[in-house]
């Protein structure tokens, strides 16, 4: 076992601090074939992600996957991109910063940051520097309303990696799904009605797709509860909004390899409602609280072209909760409730503080 992380000079008259880590995916660091490969080769190489024998998935991987994915997938990220860099980052470290203000504002004395699973900032990065500036509470919150082995279990995973090299551990809770939270319903649904206010609800000939990401289907197989929170979130959303079963669809897309993953894949279904007759489709991802290449590539871009080409009419790709406020209130309650019972209202007065540091230093302390 490697040896522990060296310890951040601790003071004494310094009080302990509770902080809120937002984790997500990740994303390369720029829309380069040389940062995507990058990318993509420390993604792949989680046994979470990918479930068969190390042996032969590293020849795949090494041998053929990101020999020719990097530059294709670089290509998608440029054309999304951002001036202030990739979408996905961007909108994350802004719901960091709406969040810290809404929690100060609820009376909350909190720190709030956030990390990436894969790429930068990395979970142990941040892990790290919220130890050294006084966190002995850290409250982990992925980014992924339904919960899965390969993204909440994942993300769960390094900072148990991390913490086996804490010498002295902060105390860590989790928050493993929020697929029905009802603040997180609400907002979907309000971010519909809206579209619904200038675009027109239509009466008929009208399909509301909402596209999770997919997952092989041995996942479920195997016990992994992510279909079924896909399709609790999919009904309570459809009820949110009154609509009958005719009037939408679970579907879920990022389809990767030979393997059946679940279905229906989004793609095909995007076609086979416009051979259907289908004239019009609103198309959400209710898994996404914030939007990257697959919503706005993969959906915006290649799910239009798809559903187009088939002879469908119209097509509206809804953009993710990004930094809706509504949005940021249900992650403020989220994020509050798991808070319970550790002291962020109030910090020790100064001279509390004093008192306890001149203590410290009549027991041999240096600081």
């Amino acid at each position: 076992m490697p040896g522990y992380f060296p310890e951040p000079a601790y003071r004494h008259d310094s009080s302990a601090k509770s902080a809120v880590l937002l984790i997500n995916l990740g994303t390369p660091a720029a829309p380069t074939a040389t940062a995507v490969r990058r990318y993509l080769k420390e993604f792949l190489s989680d046994p979470r992600v990918v479930e068969i024998p190390r042996t032969a998935w590293w020849l795949i991987l090494n041998g053929i996957i990101l020999n020719i994915r990097p530059r294709r997938s670089a290509e998608k990220y440029a054309a999304v991109w951002m001036a202030e860099g990739s979408p996905l980052r961007v909108h994350v470290e802004r719901q960091a910063k709406l969040l810290r203000g809404l929690l100060g504002q609820a009376g909350h004395r909190v720190l709030v940051d956030f990390a990436m699973r894969y790429g930068d900032p990395s979970i142990p990065e941040k892990l790290s520097r919220l130890k050294a500036e006084g966190c002995t509470r850290i409250l982990l919150l992925p980014l992924y309303p339904q919960y899965s082995a390969s993204t909440t279990a994942s993300a769960f995973d390094a900072a148990g990696a991390w913490l086996q090299r804490v010498r002295n551990q902060p105390e860590i809770r989790t928050v493993r799904n929020f697929a029905d939270h009802p603040g997180y319903i609400a907002a979907l649904a309000a971010r519909v009605r809206e579209h619904w206010c200038s675009h027109a609800r239509p009466d008929r000939s009208y399909r509301l797709l909402m596209s999770f990401h997919g997952l092989p289907r041995y996942t479920l197989d195997k016990g992994d509860p992510y279909h079924c929170e896909c399709h609790k979130t999919g009904r309570l959303l459809a009820e949110a909004l009154s609509l009958g079963q005719e009037q939408y669809q679970v579907c879920f897309q990022s389809r990767f390899g030979r393997a059946e993953w679940l279905q229906p894949y989004t793609a095909a279904t995007l076609k086979a409602l416009a051979a259907q007759g289908v004239q019009r489709v609103d198309v959400i991802c209710p898994g996404f609280p914030a939007d990257c290449l697959e919503t706005l590539e993969e959906i915006a871009i290649e799910g239009r072209s798809a559903f187009m080409q088939a002879g469908g009419r119209e097509f509206h790709y809804l953009s993710c909760l990004n930094e809706r406020d509504d949005w940021i209130h249900a992650l403020a309650d989220l994020a509050a409730n798991h808070l319970q019972g550790w002291p962020t209202r109030s910090f020790p007065d100064p001279a509390s503080r004093e008192l306890g540091a001149l203590r410290a230093r009549a027991m041999g302390a240096l600081s």
